[in-house]
This record gives C-alpha cells, structure tokens and sequence, in this order.
C-alpha cells in the first residue's frame, strides 16, 4: 500500500530541495500518495494564513509529514517575527503530540544522537507582558516541565541507547541554576535509569556540553536534553559533523496517535534559490529517516548509502538528488 504523505513544499529553497527528496524516495522504490499543503510564508503574504483548522485536520490524516524549510527572506517585515514558528511548526508539533524531536549526526567520524523534548520547555508559550511599551515593561518567558512530558521523552532516550552499540547516554541540562526544572529531569532521569540497567550513564551542564561538542564530540552516543537546551546543542552538533545541510531531523510521536514530521534543519535561504548552492542533503536525510519511521527499513539505508556515495564525489549541490536517484 502506498504510504500516504503530507507535503509540505516549504519557502525559499523548499520547494526545489522536496522536490529532490520525493525523486528520491519514488527511485528507492516506495510507493508514496502526496497531499500537497500550501502553508508557509508566501501563504501568508498573499491571504493571512499560515495554517488554519482545515489544513490541521488534513494532515492528522497522513501517515507522515515531509516538509521543507519555512520562513521569508531575511528583513521581510510582511511577516511578523514568530509567525511561521508558532503558527506552523510549533503548532504542528504541539497539536500532533510530536513530543521527541529526533536529530542523527554522522560525519567527522562521528556517531551520535540528540533527543530533544519537543512539546514543553520555554517554548510552551508561558509568560506575558505587564506595562508593555513603557519604561517599567516586565516581560516574563516561563519554561513548562511535567513529568509526563520529561518521562516519555527520557524513557524513550534510554530505549534508543539500548538499541546501540555503545549503550550510552547523557542527560544535559543546568541543574546547578535551573533548580526546579533541572531537579524534575534529574529525579525522573534517575529514577528511569534503575530500568535500564544495561545503559552507562552521564550527566553534563548545558554549557560544558557546548565545550565538549567542539573538543571531544566523540563521547557522546545518546543525548537527552529538554527543548531550548536541545535547539541550541543540535545547531552546533551539525555544525562540528558537517554542516546543517547534512543533518536531518525527525519530530516523532512514537505512540503514533499522530503523523510524525521530518525536515532538514537548515533555513529557507532565499538568497540561494535558482543557485548552484541549493544543496536537498539534509531534506533527502530527512525523507530517510521519515523511511524507517514508517518500516521501510531497506530503502532508508539504500538512499544512506547511495548519498554517502555520492557525496564522496564532492558533487556540485544541485546535480545531489539525480545523482542519488540515479544510483538507487
């Protein structure tokens, strides 16, 4: 049966880079149903919408989400700052209880993977104004933990690290300041941890994290960190494994009650679009790990290692996706 997937094309480099993805996926030999979503910046620009009620329904009705990079051009002030993350991608991973965002890095001689909570944290939307726009304006951002939410996210790091060679894993936060939230995730992490008794463990602060990501990358097998934390460490884990065009990134709801989403990580780079510098790795990574997802493990490590080949070429960007496809 073909897999029913939920596209979003995406602003920018989006719709060319999909494009490319999609080529890919039909050449590994999976059947997939495309229902194309028109959600995005240039949406907005021509009605006001970035995604409304019907779209949200539509979608909770795909087996998967495949989508691009969003957001105008840099200095565009026709959208307003915040619109496309809270209006599309936090709302999607929200209403859809996408609750583990999943970010593999391979490269460098590299292996490791970040599992960032996706639901809760400082980008729950908590906090408010008071005196707005006078000289006493107090602006408070609050950072929402339940222990539901940092269990299934926890509880799903260790099952990952048990199905690796290393059996490793790391809980990074800052519990030594954030002494509530911190004190949450270290409690429930240690209580987990009794479960898992086959998982080696460590605990780092954000910020030697950071260090070690540039000096010693290597040590890490699995990390587990909330949301904020996790959007932070993920750029530079892509940054000392490659780059961000060669990192992919999967927002998960492993119960399935919903449609996960898979994106790359990079921006819409609009200053790029009709380029030779438009480069789908990330977005191709991307639709692989979407694969698996949906069990079609062999066409996931085929399209692994037919990018990997053909990276090794050193090809110009835009020629990736044939090139790809051609060898599948």
């Amino acid at each position: 049966m073909a897999h029913r997937i939920g596209v979003i094309p995406g602003d920018g480099i989006g719709p060319s880079i999909v494009a490319e993805a999609l080529k890919v996926v039909r050449a590994a030999g999976v059947d997939v149903d495309e229902v194309t979503f028109d959600v995005g910046a240039d949406r907005y620009v021509r009605d006001g919408h970035v995604l409304d009620d019907a779209d949200l329904e539509a979608i909770r009705g795909c087996d998967a989400i495949l989508k691009g990079p969003l957001g105008p051009p840099i200095g565009d002030t026709r959208v307003p700052g915040g619109t496309i993350e809270r209006g599309i991608i936090l709302r999607l991973r929200f209403a859809l209880d996408q609750y583990v965002n999943l970010r593999p890095f391979n490269g460098n001689g590299l292996d490791f993977v970040v599992v960032r909570e996706n639901t809760e944290g400082s980008y729950a939307g908590e906090g408010g104004f008071l005196r707005k726009d006078t000289p006493h304006e107090i602006a408070t951002q609050g950072s929402v933990n339940t222990r539901m939410g940092v269990e299934r996210c926890v509880r799903y790091a260790f099952e990952l690290a048990m199905s690796r060679p290393r059996k490793h894993l790391t809980l990074v936060h800052k519990t030594n300041v954030l002494t509530f939230a911190g004190d949450l995730w270290q409690r429930v992490f240690d209580v987990v941890r009794a479960e898992y008794p086959d998982v080696t463990t460590a605990y780092n602060h954000v910020d030697a994290a950071c260090i070690y990501l540039v000096e010693d990358a290597a040590r890490y097998d699995v990390i587990v960190t909330d949301n904020l934390f996790g959007d932070i460490l993920t750029d530079l884990a892509g940054a000392v494994t490659g780059g961000v065009g060669f990192a992919g990134t999967g927002n998960l709801n492993p119960d399935r009650t919903s449609p996960s989403m898979f994106e790359p990580v990079h921006g819409s780079a609009h200053d790029s679009v009709g380029s030779d510098r438009v480069n789908p790795s990330s977005q191709i990574l991307s639709a692989a790990m979407m694969l698996e997802f949906l069990g079609e493990n062999d066409a996931a490590a085929r399209i692994r290692k037919a990018l990997d080949d053909v990276l090794a070429s050193h090809p110009t960007p835009t020629a990736i996706g044939e090139l790809v496809a051609g060898r599948l």
